[in-house]
């Protein structure tokens, strides 16, 4: 029998109430909410803000609503260590100014995309991706990295945060009508044989549309500046006319090339010890690929664990929606109990929960600090947000070893930190998986 019947929902109702707890787990549920009655009070003992590796970091940043947690992790990573290097306190990069110039070359990357792509019917799962998913907020360490190098950074009062920066919604709507409008444009002049020469020259106006859009959004980058700064003794320092780059290499000081992106993607289909790029994802064109290396989950826990040792923060990727507590700053598997209340195990693999759009990265954030345990092992991991100092420990997240295993999925991690088996791989032929897979998801 394909239908359900009346008679099958009379019978699940009976069933329902043969067990009084489904009575009161449905009373307490409705009243309050899922989340408070499967909230397990006891779980605080492993999650609590105790580390025995704690990289000192100062007052967190707030990517407010908008989708720029990697730029914001990012930015993160440098800015501690200027404030190392200059001797200053709760110093901040512009994080609009990458957004500027992310959106500008997502535009760009979008319109390349869709002349690459001018024979395939509109009604293709392509150019259904591609109309999808245009000039997103979100993004990967490598888009992180390709913006650095081609842009490079400047202080955050350089290039404050605008309205839109902070409240991008409205912004990305507008910017994505005007490039859909400029895909239908160009797909049907190809129609009517128009040169791929005329098309190209036709999107530099485009993106030069966007350009200006963006200007009214955020405001216009500035070119040069002079850097400004008084240190913790009160000292007074100025450099004149830097521009970006300059202020990069001279002040950040930080070689990209030397950082991999490490994911743990345990499905069929991606072997570990394997690199792979997905097929239309990313910002700058010229820029390099994206390039993950698949690992089993204990070598990105390990990898993790050196690079803090080392004194240095660490950009991840993970799905921060799962098994979270954002209030009190908490990521644990036990943090919630909701078989309980609603009597059904959830027994998805992580493998599952890829293969099944169940579970995806969604968040990028900063690993701080790590706690390793007296056998060795480790228990829980420090993690710097940047959803403003409202939101858990000022900020700051304990997630559990356990939860790592389950939601991790992408570290930024020096190559000196690799085996050298590891760094052979990273010369073999990129496997390119098709552009909605789920490790082409974006860090919001």
């Amino acid at each position: 029998m394909k239908e359900l019947t009346k008679e099958q929902v009379r019978n699940f109702g009976e069933q329902f109430l043969e067990n009084s707890n489904n009575t009161a787990y449905m009373n307490a549920i409705t009243s309050v909410g899922i989340l408070k009655v499967a909230k397990v009070f006891n779980d605080s003992y492993q999650t609590k803000m105790a580390f025995s590796k704690e990289i000192k970091t100062s007052k967190v940043t707030a990517q407010n609503s908008s989708g720029r947690c990697w730029l914001f992790a990012g930015l993160n990573l440098f800015r501690h260590e200027i404030e190392k290097k200059l001797d200053i306190k709760d110093f901040e990069l512009s994080q609009s100014y990458l957004m500027f110039y992310d959106k500008l070359e997502k535009a760009n990357y979008f319109l390349e995309s869709i002349l690459d792509t001018l024979d395939l019917e509109t009604s293709s799962r392509t150019i259904n991706h591609l109309l999808t998913h245009i000039v997103e907020d979100g993004g990967q360490w490598d888009m992180f990295s390709n913006l650095v190098k081609k842009y490079g950074v400047i202080p955050k009062d350089v290039m404050p945060e605008s309205f839109h920066s902070s409240n991008s919604r409205m912004m990305n709507k507008l910017l994505i009508v005007k490039l859909r409008e400029f895909a239908c444009t160009l797909r049907e002049k190809h129609l009517s044989d128009v040169s791929i020469e005329e098309l190209r020259n036709e999107k530099i106006k485009m993106v030069q549309t966007i350009y200006d859009m963006l200007c009214k959004f955020l405001s216009k980058p500035i070119d040069t500046f002079d850097f400004e700064y008084t240190d913790k003794d009160g000292k007074y320092h100025l450099t004149e006319n830097m521009n970006s780059l300059q202020f990069f290499s001279d002040v950040v000081k930080v070689n990209l090339d030397d950082y991999v992106s490490i994911i743990n993607a345990p499905t069929v289909d991606k072997p570990f010890n394997r690199v792979y790029t997905v097929k239309y994802l990313g910002n700058v064109f010229e820029g390099e690929k994206i390039k993950y290396l698949n690992v089993n989950i204990d070598t990105m826990k390990q990898l993790t664990k050196k690079q803090l040792l080392d004194d240095e923060p660490t950009w991840f990727g993970c799905d921060v929606g799962q098994m979270s507590n954002s209030e009190d700053g908490v990521m644990s598997m036990g943090v919630y109990n909701f078989e309980l209340p609603l009597n059904t195990p959830f027994a998805m693999s992580k493998a599952n929960r890829l293969d099944y759009a169940e579970s995806v990265l969604t968040h990028a954030m900063v690993f701080t600090g790590v706690n390793i345990q007296t056998d060795g092992t480790i228990n829980r991991w420090k993690v710097e947000n940047s959803w403003g100092d409202k939101r858990g420990k000022k900020g700051y997240f304990t997630m559990t070893d356990e939860w790592f295993d389950e939601y991790m999925y992408e570290v930024a991690i020096h190559k000196k930190h690799l085996s050298k088996d590891l760094l052979s791989v990273l010369d073999e032929k990129l496997v390119e998986l098709n552009p909605w897979d789920p490790m082409g998801s974006l860090a919001k």
